[in-house]
């Protein structure tokens, strides 16, 4: 009888103890195969999950941006260009400047290339008698913002005064009971009113607003500015050094001031958007990794215990086999075949019943896997989670396994004395 014959013969006669030895083969190597599945799917749908995430933060962080762009670009300039020799103690006192620069400088910040401000407003600003109403106002004459030249255009801040219209703060309006579309005398000329301002609760309320041409006639300060207005960019958020460095090589015969308090806010109010959004994206990743850690560490508990039991209970079916089977390797032994022989016998249908049993076991664990990730709804493709080293690893552990189970009981089985076995039968 041939060698191959003789392992069929084996496994026919067996077959209750074969097809046992098989399904604790197939379980280790289903554990295994089905933890690694599972696991597979978790990272991918983790990688998939922060792929979107990180989608939508940029999306959710533009959209934040703009937002507090819009509601932060309410608060106004936080930008000051004053002449360079203009007292700052006199300024602070009188609450606008007494000195002067030409109109024209305006038009080199906004024909620059500067990119820390924007939004440029020149103004003429003087405290003077409203002699027709007997009152002290403060009239600044403004213009449109000055576009640059190199940056796309913008929606301005303030509204531009028409030439012939005035605008009156709250106190002006409300106290002489002056109504829109009014016509009033300022220094002996005629201005339509054109807007009445709320209440703002500063020196707005004391203001006047006129066209900025009309305001250097009336004020003879043709072509004369006082202050350029402007706002900080982001790129120079709450860096007042950098703005005064730019623009002191651009006008170096003026002076910068910064609104502190509000370029601060405008920089803490965007900046915050951003954080917001990538403290979400951060919390999902945690979030993740705590799941995934949490589940290496139940499968690095689970399966290796599985796999010893079903090693050891490999080797008690062995033992029982070998036992069971003494008079019939008795008769073999007595028949010619060699212990080494026996000895193989019993490890061949070992590995065969490794191999076999991975096959199973890996078949069955990839679509428990499967079956997990869909209950879970994850949209993770059947070919994404195939690893095909890890397939070769089980069904070579599993094979290996089951032979290492069996050896001693095919050792036992290889080195018993058959006469002595015929005599005890």
């Amino acid at each position: 009888m041939t060698f191959l014959k003789l392992i069929i013969k084996e496994i026919s006669y067996r077959k209750l103890n074969f097809w046992l030895s098989i399904l604790s083969a197939a379980v280790a190597a289903g554990c295994l195969i089905g933890a690694l599945t599972f696991l597979r799917a978790h990272k991918l749908r983790t990688e998939e999950i922060i792929d979107r995430k990180e989608i939508e933060t940029k999306k959710r962080v533009i959209k934040l941006e703009d937002d507090y762009r819009k509601i932060t670009k309410k608060m106004g300039f936080n930008v000051l260009i004053l002449p360079k020799d203009q007292n700052l103690n006199d300024f602070y006192a009188d609450d606008f400047a007494s000195k002067y620069m030409p109109e024209n400088y305006v038009h080199k910040l906004a024909n620059s290339k500067i990119v820390t401000i924007r939004h440029l407003l020149p103004s003429l600003q003087q405290k003077l008698k409203w002699p027709e109403k007997k009152r002290t106002i403060i009239l600044i004459g403004t213009r449109g913002e000055v576009p640059n030249v190199f940056k796309s255009p913008l929606k301005p801040l303030v509204q531009p005064v028409n030439p012939g219209e005035i605008v009156l703060g709250h106190e002006l309006h409300s106290s002489l009971n002056i109504s829109i579309g009014e016509v009033v005398t300022l220094l002996g000329k005629s201005f339509k009113v054109s807007k009445l301002h709320r209440e703002r609760g500063n020196k707005d309320d004391i203001t006047a607003w006129i066209n900025l041409k009309e305001a250097q006639i009336l004020l003879k300060k043709e072509n004369k500015i006082n202050a350029i207005l402007a706002l900080e960019c982001k790129c120079a958020w709450a860096g007042l050094a950098k703005v005064r460095d730019e623009i002191s090589e651009i006008l170096p015969d003026t002076q910068t001031l910064e609104s502190h308090g509000k370029a601060l806010a405008r920089a803490e109010a965007r900046d915050r958007a951003a954080k917001e959004a990538v403290a979400a994206l951060d919390a999902v990743k945690h979030h993740r990794a705590v799941m995934l850690a949490e589940q290496k560490d139940f499968v690095s508990t689970l399966v290796p215990a599985v796999i010893f039991v079903c090693a050891v209970w490999i080797g008690v079916l062995a033992f029982g086999n070998s036992r069971d089977r003494r008079y019939e390797i008795g008769v073999l032994r007595a028949l010619g075949v060699s212990s080494k022989n026996i000895f193989f016998l019993f490890l061949t249908k070992a590995a065969l019943i490794g191999f076999a049993g991975a096959v199973l076991g890996c078949c069955a664990g990839f679509f428990a896997g499967m079956l997990i990730v869909s209950d879970k709804s994850q949209t993770v493709s059947l070919f994404a989670l195939f690893q095909p080293n890890a397939l070769i690893l089980t069904l070579a552990g599993a094979t290996i396994l089951s032979v290492t189970a069996t050896w001693l009981p095919a050792l036992s089985a290889a080195r018993q004395d058959p006469a002595e076995i015929l005599r005890k039968e």
